[in-house]
């Protein structure tokens, strides 16, 4: 028992070096997803059809939110080395190319939705339903989605920003950013979606300027911070004097970073997917699955955070060449994940059934929201073990690892399984939710094998400058 226990269980300094990191994390997440809850509740007052409408278009936005990340996390594995190396040049670089390559897809995305918004938003459509309420979430969601792509590239400017800090150890400014860049969304919500101070009610238009506003705010709060403290943020010295990057980083870069931002990509598209598939359901489990994400998304921030402590933590002591340290240091981490994870969804569990009386739709969505819910619940130890081990292999540059165990299983086993029995078998909305969840548990066997074996434990930056 004493060697399990200081396997998994740290001491106090330990818990007190984590939560440093990962509670503003928390705090910046879970403020955002509780003003996410907020604008649900919001829209959703305005009526069931708007609040659909605009659930379709953030999954569309999720696939766009997740490139970035995607985009920004193949640098970021060497931005968190060179950091715990003391490599200021390499910072730089990893920067540099952060910038370019959200560029990149800023472009692509305001392409894509302003071409062919429509026809995605039409996937989530065809399932049961009264055509006139069909033709009306149409509508709303149009309208949503042509403000929301103004927001695209303060968005992606931030997070470049944002990751670059965090890399460096400074997580309290993102925070900040993000309670400022919140509590003007709120505001705005309240003035434009209901039409208060004399502005007019712009519903579902409302809710989108007052996001793309917060978002503005966000990204210049991190920005100038960032560059009026550039002597302790030595990344940014310098940085746009040149957009170059030395060939053989790029190259290291792409090699590691390329299948991560197709991991994301593909993975929030898979995502995507299954909501597509559990739309065929009708759009009564469309609104339910909306409620159930506003509220599993609150919860899930902790591990959420924690997953990122794991990138950061583990990331620096790779740099730094401390591999045992780092590998009783992530043991910690994922054990500390999970036990979290049973806490929080125990909690959640128990306040299913509260959260959907706050949303002015049919019973029937409220009483299909809290089984998923409950659902979510259940399963929440599965989707901490299995992000704790995710980040686990990414702080090693294990990335085409992480494809084959993140998106491709998804497109491999969860989406054939959701298409197949939404379309062909009579179970409910909430048991075929349950059952393409609980395919988790064959990640989890993967994650465990994988990360035991220590194939992630490789130092990237030695030759990386």
């Amino acid at each position: 028992m004493k060697k399990f226990l200081s396997k998994f269980i740290g001491d106090r300094q330990f818990y007190k070096m984590v939560l440093t990191v990962a509670v503003p994390i928390m705090i910046q997440n879970g403020i955002t997803n509780f003003v996410g809850l907020l604008d649900n509740i919001m829209v959703g007052s305005v009526g069931t059809e708007q609040m659909t409408g605009v659930a379709i278009v953030n999954q569309l936005l999720m696939v766009f939110n997740l490139s970035i990340f995607g985009a920004i996390s193949g640098p970021g594995i060497f931005g968190a080395q060179f950091y715990g190396s003391g490599d200021r040049e390499g910072m730089r670089n990893t920067f540099r190319f952060k910038v370019i390559i959200c560029a990149i897809i800023v472009l692509l995305g305001i392409g894509i939705f302003l071409g062919w918004g429509e026809q995605l938003i039409g996937l989530y459509l065809q399932g049961e339903g009264d055509a006139a309420a069909i033709e009306i979430t149409l509508h709303y969601a149009k309208q949503y989605l042509l403000v929301m792509v103004f927001g695209l590239l303060p968005f992606g400017v931030e997070q470049v920003y944002t990751s670059s800090l965090r890399e460096s150890g400074e997580t309290m400014v993102p925070m900040v950013a993000g309670i400022l860049a919140v509590a003007v969304n709120f505001v705005g919500n309240l003035v434009l979606i209901f039409g208060l101070l004399g502005f007019p009610a712009l519903g579902v238009v409302g809710a989108a300027i007052a996001t793309v506003i917060s978002r503005v705010v966000q990204a210049f709060v991190v920005i100038i911070w960032t560059h009026r403290h550039s002597a302790k943020m030595y990344f940014i010295e310098g940085a746009y004097k040149t957009l170059r990057i030395p060939m053989s980083l790029v190259r290291q870069i792409v090699k590691k970073g390329f299948p991560l931002m197709m991991n994301e990509i593909l993975w929030s598209a898979g995502m995507a997917m299954l909501s597509q598939c559990y739309s065929v359901k009708g759009l009564n489990t469309v609104a339910a699955l909306n409620i159930n994400n506003t509220i599993s998304n609150l919860f899930n921030v902790v591990f959420i955070a924690l997953g990122s402590a794991v990138s950061i933590i583990v990331g620096q002591l790779l740099g730094a060449d401390k591999m045992e340290e780092a590998v009783d240091t992530d043991n910690k981490l994922i054990a500390f994940t999970v036990m979290s994870c049973f806490g929080m969804g125990g909690l959640l569990f128990l306040c299913a059934p509260l959260f959907p009386m706050v949303y002015n739709t049919s019973d029937a969505v409220k009483e299909l929201a809290t089984n998923f819910i409950r659902v979510s619940a259940v399963c929440m130890p599965l989707y901490g073990f299995t992000h704790a081990t995710y980040f686990t292999l990414r702080s090693g540059g294990k990335t085409v690892i992480t494809f084959l165990f993140d998106s491709f299983f998804v497109w491999t086993v969860c989406i054939p399984v959701a298409y197949v029995l939404s379309r062909y078998s009579p179970l409910t909305p909430v048991v075929l939710y349950f059952t393409c969840q609980s395919m988790d548990w064959i990640k989890c066997v993967i994650g465990f094998v994988l990360v035991k074996k220590k194939v992630w434990v490789k130092r990237l930056v030695a030759n990386a400058a």
